[in-house]
């Protein structure tokens, strides 16, 4: 039985998707397969649970996972080292700039110097830090559970 080449690395990088499984979280890890047909590489997706019990990553983190020695439960297989970049905080390896939509923050500014400065601009630096939402419009941090009644109390976290 071969196995998905996602498991075939220790140490993979991906990005946190939502995820029920309590003590691990779910990542979206793309690989680049090989057309031998038309002899390109296209991306393909797998998925992979990762032991995360203090839960360090959240929603859309792009986080460094490990393969474990021996696995916890048929899915989780790896385990969260580090988390790379949090969500909407990417930094350029080569340059250490902050980037955004692909451009650097850097030139954006420039740009904005050069032909005016629009009004209602979000300004990344003033920005308060990711998190602080936490409770008003963020609820990824809370546990989720499936409703499978309706009995007419209020349940905030059920999907």
């Amino acid at each position: 039985m071969a196995l998905p080449a996602a498991q075939k690395t220790s140490m993979l990088l991906g990005v946190c998707v939502p995820s029920l499984k309590t003590g691990a979280s779910k990542f979206k890890v793309k690989r680049l397969e090989l057309d031998t047909n038309l002899n390109m590489y296209f991306a393909k997706h797998e998925y992979v649970y990762a032991h995360d019990p203090s839960k360090l990553c959240k929603t859309g983190d792009v986080v460094l996972i490990e393969q474990l020695a021996k696995k916890l439960t048929k899915l989780i297989t790896h385990e969260v080292k580090e988390v790379v970049y949090p969500l909407g905080d990417l930094t350029c390896p080569l340059t250490g700039k902050k980037i955004i939509a692909g451009k650097f923050r850097d030139d954006i500014e420039a740009i904005n110097k050069v032909y005016g400065e629009r009004s209602g601009r979000f300004d990344y630096d003033k920005a308060p830090p990711r998190g602080w939402q936490e409770d008003k419009k963020d609820f990824t941090h809370v546990e989720t559970y499936i409703k499978y009644h309706d009995d007419g109390t209020e349940q905030p976290y059920a999907v």
